[in-house]
């Protein structure tokens, strides 16, 4: 059966589309989720027989690509994020949903037999940076969260959303009266979860990706079915009754079977502890090799979110440098007040490196610094690493 392009709008007109997704779950009408103002071209390809949602990637790696999920992936999604968050409930709708997140906030909800609660996008503004992430003012939040009367409350958020409701007092309110919310998209930062959670807001970090259905390790425990594994060279593997079935129309030795189980090799270098945790250090390919070492730039980016002030927002990247190969880059958003938007002095990188003395091993230390009104984006809160490259001299 072939696959039919369904535009999904970021308002309450979205409710409209859920008869079309639950037939997308019964395997026999997959769907393309597409945003309501492109016009996707699909490749050619064979399908697998209870194919439902082949969903675009965020293209973390290039070109994005469609990922083939099963109804019977989504069926174990939705079952394993129930119990692990203590039962099905009712949810609201705060991210796009033609991605994976936002997607899955629609389908989880189907599979609970319930009606998700959508922000109106009368109430919305785009994330800085992005055009497709909306930001529903607090007041809003407020109100839909007022409308929600199921004994179990959900949503997702991506890490700038929470960090700006955090900081208001009437969406602190509102976050607070979720039973679970759900974060993912980018690295959350530690400082963000350590406030957040002291101020009441259950907040359950998530790790995954469209290949794998979205979100399938919670708060570094995998879900139940999932497993995780890291391979000789330290890249992150994921596998189970989540994985999708391939790309579309695309080869890919990313996926392969092994023992019964379907497997997904994610590109993320990171470990597995002894109690089954997973730890993410960041994407293989965004790895600076400066004076012949490696550095990972999630390692940096948490240092300065948690010592140097006023940075709000932060990417790292390497740029080129004809000393060292590769320099260390940051590329900040800062609180009001904070330096204007432009290149650090090298006096300013010198203090910082100061700061970041401590907690970095030298070659981790930053020697470019520029300050961003906002981060460029590429998707739901995920900053665009090629253009602050291109923005800081790569």
């Amino acid at each position: 059966m072939p696959i039919t392009p369904l535009p999904l709008p970021a308002g309450p007109e979205v409710l409209e589309s859920l008869p079309s997704l639950e037939r997308a779950l019964t395997g026999t009408a997959p769907i393309h989720p597409h945003a309501p103002d492109t016009t996707p071209q699909l490749p050619d390809g064979d399908l697998p027989a209870d194919l439902a949602v082949a969903i675009a990637t965020s293209g973390s790696t290039g070109t994005p690509k469609l990922s083939l999920l099963t109804a019977a992936n989504l069926i174990a999604s939705a079952d394993a994020t129930a119990e692990r968050l203590g039962g099905h409930g009712q949810w609201l709708l705060a991210l796009p949903p033609h991605h994976i997140a936002g997607l899955q906030v629609l389908l989880r909800s189907i599979a609970a037999g319930t009606t998700p609660v959508v922000l109106d996008p009368g109430s919305v503004t785009p994330l800085r940076g992005s055009s497709v992430a909306p930001q529903g003012s607090a007041f809003a939040l407020v109100e839909a969260t007022a409308g929600m009367h199921a004994e179990r409350r959900y949503t997702s958020l991506v890490p700038t959303l929470l960090a700006r409701l955090v900081d208001d007092p009437l969406g602190l309110e509102a976050l607070r009266r979720f039973d679970a919310i759900l974060v993912g998209g980018a690295a959350t930062p530690a400082p963000l979860l350590d406030r957040a959670r002291s101020e009441g807001v259950r907040v359950v970090t998530t790790y995954g990706m469209s290949e794998t259905g979205g979100g399938c390790v919670y708060n570094g425990k995998p879900l139940t079915g999932v497993a995780a594994r890291t391979g000789a060279d330290g890249v992150l593997e994921l596998g189970g009754p989540v994985v999708a079935h391939g790309y579309l129309g695309l080869a890919s030795d990313a996926f392969r079977s092994e023992g019964g189980q379907r497997w997904f090799r994610t590109g993320d270098l990171g470990s597995v502890d002894g109690d089954g945790r997973v730890h993410v250090t960041g994407r293989a390919d965004d790895l600076i090799n400066t004076g012949g070492l490696k550095v990972a730039p999630r390692i940096v980016e948490e240092a300065v979110l948690a010592h140097v002030p006023a940075v709000t927002e932060v990417v790292v990247v390497g740029v080129p440098d004809p000393q060292w190969g590769q320099a260390v880059a940051l590329a900040a958003v800062t609180s009001p007040g904070g330096p204007p938007p432009g290149p650090v002095p090298d006096a300013g990188v010198a203090e910082i490196r100061d700061l970041l003395r401590p907690h970095l091993e030298p070659a981790a230390l930053p020697r470019r610094v520029h300050v961003l009104a906002e981060l460029p984006m590429r998707g739901p809160g995920k900053p665009d690493r090629t253009a602050v490259a291109r923005l800081l001299g790569g």
